[in-house]
Formats: C-alpha cells, sequence, structure tokens
C-alpha cells in the first residue's frame, strides 16, 4: 500500500516521461517535482536501496570514521595551500596550478562530508533539488581534480615546447586554466539538475545514484577518462622531449652541468605524475562500479549497494595528495615543516634538525643547490630579467629557443 501511495504521489508532480514542448504548465510540473520528497522514496524503492538497513537508522561507525578522515583531508589540504600562499619561492605558476589542485581536495573534503552527514535516513527527507545539489557537489570536485591535473600537464608541456620567457604570458595562461578548468566542472556537474536525470522515466535511473539517468554517469565516466588518458600522452611527450635535449649534448661536462640542473624540473613532475597515478588507484574501482552500474537493470547487482566504501577508497585520494607533496618535494616539505613547527623541527639558520627520520631531513647537498640555482634562473627568465648572454651554455642546450631571444 505503501508503495502505491508513494507511486500515486510521485505520478502526481512528476513530469511525463514523454518529451513535452516547454510551457508554463510543464515548467510548473517541474517545479514541484523537484521539491516533493515522494519523488525521493519513489527512486530509492524503484532501485531497491530502501531494502537497506542504513536508511532507517542513523550514522553506522563507519559514517564517522569517513567523517574523521574527511575532517583531515580538510586540515591537510589547508596547510599546503598555507606553506604555498606564505612562501614567495611557490609565487610561480606551476605551484599555482597545484595549489589549484590542493584547493579542489579541500573542497572535496567539505562536500564529502556533507555527503555523509546527509546520507543514510536523511537521504529520505531531502528534495530532489537539495539531493542534485549534494551529489553535483562530489561531481564538481571530482571534475576539478581531473581538469587540474590536465591545466597542470598542459601548462608543463607548453613550456617545454614553446619556452615563452615572459612572466606576464605565464600567468595569463595559467589564471585562464585554473578559471576553465572551474567553469568546466561545474557546468558538468549542474547537468543533472538542469534537466539530464531520469526523473520520470526510472528504467534509465542509476542504482549507485537514484536519481541520475545512467546515461550521465556513462558520459561522465567517459569525459574523465579521456582526461586521464590526454594527461599521459603530454606527460610521454614531456619526458621524450627532457630526454632528446639530455641525449643531444653527447657525453661530457655540459651534459653532466644540465643533469644537475634539471633536477629541480624533474622532481617536479615525478611529484605530479605520482599525483596522477594515485588518482587512478584510488578513483579506477569507483569508475569501474559506476560502468557496472550502467549495464544492470535494477536490483541485478547487489554489489552497486556497497557504492559507500567504494567512494571512501575514492576520498583517500584527496587525503594522500598532501602527503605526496611532503614526501617528494624537499622545498615543500621544508616550507609545511616551517609553518607547523618551526621551533621544534627547524635549527636558527632554517636547517631540519636531524632527528633519525630520514624523510624530514632537508639538508642541502650540491645537487640541491644546482636546482637551487636552477629554479632562481627560472624565476629570472619568467620574469624576463635576462641577458642571453650571461645563460650557461648548458640551460642554453636544454633551452634552444632560450639563446634566440
Amino acid at each position: 500500500m505503501a508503495t502505491e501511495a508513494s507511486h500515486a504521489a510521485y505520478a502526481a508532480v512528476a513530469p511525463s516521461a514523454v518529451p513535452i514542448t516547454p510551457s508554463g504548465g510543464y515548467l510548473d510540473r517541474m517545479f514541484r517535482a523537484y521539491q516533493s520528497n515522494d519523488v525521493i522514496m519513489e527512486h530509492y524503492n524503484f532501485t531497491g536501496k530502501l531494502k537497506e538497513n542504513k536508511y532507517r537508522d542513523g550514522l553506522k561507525p563507519e559514517a564517522i570514521i569517513f567523517l574523521l578522515v574527511c575532517l583531515l583531508i580538510v586540515l591537510e589540504n589547508a596547510v599546503v595551500l598555507l606553506a604555498i600562499w606564505k612562501n614567495k619561492k611557490f609565487h610561480l605558476p606551476m605551484y599555482y596550478l597545484l595549489g589549484n589542485l590542493t584547493l579542489s581536495d579541500l573542497l572535496a573534503g567539505f562536500t564529502y562530508m556533507v555527503n555523509i552527514i546527509t546520507s543514510g535516513a536523511n537521504s529520505l527527507k531531502m528534495t530532489p533539488v537539495l539531493w542534485f545539489l549534494r551529489e553535483g557537489g562530489v561531481f564538481i570536485m571530482l571534475a576539478a581534480s581531473v581538469i587540474s591535473l590536465l591545466a597542470i600537464a598542459i601548462e608543463r608541456h607548453v613550456t617545454m615546447v614553446r619556452m615563452k620567457p615572459y612572466q606576464g604570458d605565464k600567468q595569463g595562461r595559467m589564471f585562464g586554466l585554473i578559471g576553465a578548468s572551474w567553469v568546466l566542472s561545474v557546468l558538468l556537474g549542474v547537468l543533472p539538475v538542469l534537466g539530464w536525470n531520469c526523473m520520470g522515466n526510472l528504467e534509465q535511473c542509476s542504482t549507485v545514484l537514484p536519481l541520475y539517468a545512467k546515461s550521465y554517469i556513462l558520459f561522465c565516466i567517459t569525459v574523465f577518462s579521456a582526461i586521464l588518458l590526454a594527461i599521459v600522452v603530454l606527460y610521454v611527450r614531456i619526458f621524450h622531449i627532457v630526454k632528446s635535449n639530455t641525449q643531444r649534448l653527447g657525453p661530457g661536462p655540459q651534459r653532466k652541468g644540465l643533469a644537475r640542473k634539471s633536477q629541480k624540473y624533474m622532481a617536479l613532475l615525478k611529484t605530479v605524475t605520482i599525483v596522477l597515478g594515485v588518482f587512478i588507484v584510488c578513483w579506477l574501482p569507483l569508475f569501474i562500479l559506476l560502468l557496472l552500474d550502467f549495464s544492470c537493470k535494477a536490483n541485478e547487482c547487489k554489489v552497486l549497494f556497497k557504492a559507500d566504501y567504494f567512494l571512501g577508497i575514492a576520498m583517500f585520494n584527496s587525503l594522500l595528495n598532501p602527503i605526496i607533496y611532503t614526501l617528494t618535494s624537499k622545498d615543500m616539505r621544508k616550507a609545511i615543516l616551517r609553518l607547523l613547527c618551526r621551533h621544534c623541527l627547524l635549527t636558527k639558520d632554517g636547517h631540519v634538525k636531524k632527528i633519525g627520520i630520514p624523510f624530514l631531513e632537508c639538508s642541502t647537498s650540491k645537487a640541491d643547490a644546482a636546482s637551487h640555482r636552477l629554479e632562481g634562473l627560472e624565476t629570472t627568465v619568467s620574469s624576463g630579467n635576462f641577458n642571453s648572454g650571461n645563460i650557461p651554455s648548458t640551460i642554453k642546450a636544454f633551452y634552444p629557443r632560450m639563446s634566440k631571444t
């Protein structure tokens, strides 16, 4: 009887599955459907989710654990953002793009927290428009992370190929990439609330996300997969360019000098490559689950009811990124340690104390000094304050177009 009443209520407010020419009556019915809690009940009942106990009880113990992880995600990424903001050495386009990725991870922590708090029994108390905003936030943050990784790859590739020696040009490109990443992310996340959903067409509904159309989820996975493939292609080209420029010098002191001075650049590429690999490992299980959701009918694949655990694995990506920055970048590690506990871990001259933990020790070796000199040169070049006659021959070989400028 409850199901029949729910069907009747849904039929009274839901838009017809048959396309209707936009009119005042149609828009009014669609608005009322977006505000009806009965629509949520209908979709969750159709997909079989109402059979689960979690939609009758409060927060489970695992949900509380995930909430604590989300809080840690927010704190970690806030520390990284603060370190980038306070350290002038990081006020460069590449680090701003890394900061944009960190910002998306921080906001992802907030959206995960909102998602967890409003899940379970609270989901059945929501209206469709609130439900779309909740789930759309997760999709926006996922899209922002993926597109931010693409923006970093594009910036590195353009820098290697074009070698533009003007800070203004690089900053304009950087702000353009950041702005475009957020515009595209928001657009992708709001498509369901704008109409690309399965309200009025239950057979096309996702089991994992009962108000989302399966076609929309497949579209998102296709877009994300294409972006990740493009990133891999760009990094392969970047490493090929670096290797070709190094081999062109041949043996001798020039090649050794270039190897030392390119260490900083390659270390940064290594960091971003690890971030990309961790992203794929964390999100791949959820992507596979959503592909299974596309091919399964309602109540057919029981694993789809365990989607929360797959999202939990994906959530750890935002937790691991700040740790990756700390472990792979000595400059970032030193800046974060200085920010967190300057008196505990740093000496008066700014060096990290010898405390018996290798990955925390940031003493400056000859290779590090060379890489710092390279960073200073890159900063000078990017600001346009250089004289081609003063550029070392090894740098000319690595950046052939710079010497012609």
